[in-house]
């Protein structure tokens, strides 16, 4: 069976999951995911700290979610060295609000999928394992090492949830219902607000939540006015 090529012709949650899975950054990240997992079972050694490592991560992570989204997807083109730049992932996030339809401009590059299993989260266990040592403490490589699992399980979950609010299922629970509209609300009504993919957290906290009946419409939501 082909590959469908447009979020509209996704209408079932089983459809979705097998659309899913036949693209590569799932894959990607399933076997980086794998991996840690594996290392943190080999090193062993569970204790309280592995909770206290997973608990940090889940309240820091919906805080990057939203920073990445807008510090990083959102950059605009800027000079350099006298040259008009825009980074990678910036145009390849422009170009997925031009043509948010398009179910081959939603998941991750293999790239950036990389980079956010094995540089973006881990940087803070490592930070927190670098002041641990700093102070004199014994560094809990294993609880560490917990901290990246359990980000990369959310990178996960971040994946699946963005693609399947480009589908055409429709929610049917009450939490997935608001990250739905929301997100649908940030690419077509206005692109400075509703920055959380997976949780509201940020935006609650950063001040982009906000009722759509007192945003303006953004003229630039599909564009990112890139010029």
């Amino acid at each position: 069976m082909n590959e469908a090529r447009y979020g509209r012709d996704v209408k079932t949650l089983g459809q979705a999951r097998s659309e899913f899975l036949a693209k590569r950054s799932p894959k990607l990240i399933a076997a980086g995911i794998a991996v840690t997992l594996a290392a943190r079972l080999v090193l062993g050694g569970f204790s309280w700290r592995d909770l206290v490592a997973a608990a940090a991560m889940l309240v820091i992570y919906p805080f990057g979610e939203w920073a990445i989204h807008v510090y990083l997807l959102h950059l605009k083109p800027f000079k350099f060295r006298g040259e008009r730049t825009e980074l990678a992932t910036a145009r390849s996030h422009r170009e997925h609000h031009e043509q948010p339809n398009d179910l081959y401009m939603i998941l991750l590059a293999p790239s950036e999928a990389a980079a956010l299993m094995f540089l973006a989260v881990p940087l803070i266990p490592v930070l927190a394992g670098l002041v641990i040592a700093a102070a004199g403490g014994s560094v809990p490589y294993g609880a560490l090492l917990t901290g990246v699992l359990t980000g990369q399980v959310l990178v996960a979950i971040y994946e699946w949830t963005h693609f399947l609010i480009h589908t055409a299922y429709r929610p049917r629970s009450r939490y997935y219902r608001s990250i739905w509209r929301n997100h649908r609300l940030h690419h077509f009504k206005n692109e400075h607000y509703w920055h959380g993919i997976t949780n509201t957290l940020g935006d609650r906290a950063m001040g982009t939540l906000r009722d759509q009946r007192d945003v303006q419409k953004s003229e630039t939501a599909r564009t990112l006015a890139p010029n």
